[in-house]
C-alpha cells in the first residue's frame, strides 16, 4: 500500500497549490507538526492537520473523520518532509481519491513565494 501511494504521489508548485485555494474540488492539507506551526504559522485555506491526526481525520470509520475529504477531491498536502506522514497518503491512496500532490519545498517555499501566512493561535491547533 506505501509503495502504491508513493507511486500515485505528484509534486505541486506553489502557484498550483496557491490556485487550489480557491478551488472547491482541492483540499489543502497542512500535516507539519505542532511546533513547526507554531513557529511559522499557518497557511491560509488550509486544513490543518497535525502529524498522526490525518489520518484519522481521512478514514470514514473513524470518529474523528471529516466530511470535507470526499472522494471527488485532489489534496495538496504540506510538510517540511514529503514522507512525514506515508501512513496517512496511504489512507487517500486506499480511499481512491483523485490524487494526492505534495507542494514542492512545503512552507519554506509558500513564504518565500510571498503568499499570505497566517499567525497560529494555540487553541486553533487543539481544536483542529
Amino acid at each position: 500500500m506505501l509503495a502504491e501511494a508513493a507511486e500515485r504521489i505528484s509534486f505541486a508548485s506553489t502557484y498550483q497549490a496557491s490556485q487550489g485555494m480557491y478551488n472547491p474540488d482541492v483540499v489543502l492539507v497542512d500535516i507539519r507538526d505542532i511546533r513547526e506551526l507554531e513557529n511559522s504559522g499557518q497557511i491560509p485555506g488550509a486544513l490543518h492537520a497535525p502529524r498522526g491526526m490525518l489520518e484519522f481525520w481521512v478514514d470514514p470509520d473513524s470518529p474523528y473523520f471529516k466530511p470535507i475529504f470526499g472522494k471527488t477531491k485532489s489534496f495538496i498536502l504540506y510538510c517540511d518532509s514529503g514522507w512525514r506522514s506515508t501512513l496517512a497518503t496511504a489512507t487517500l491512496v486506499e480511499m481512491g481519491l483523485q490524487s494526492v500532490s505534495y507542494l514542492e519545498g512545503g512552507f519554506t517555499a509558500w513564504k518565500r513565494s510571498g503568499l499570505p501566512v497566517e499567525p497560529v493561535a494555540r487553541e486553533e491547533l487543539v481544536l483542529g
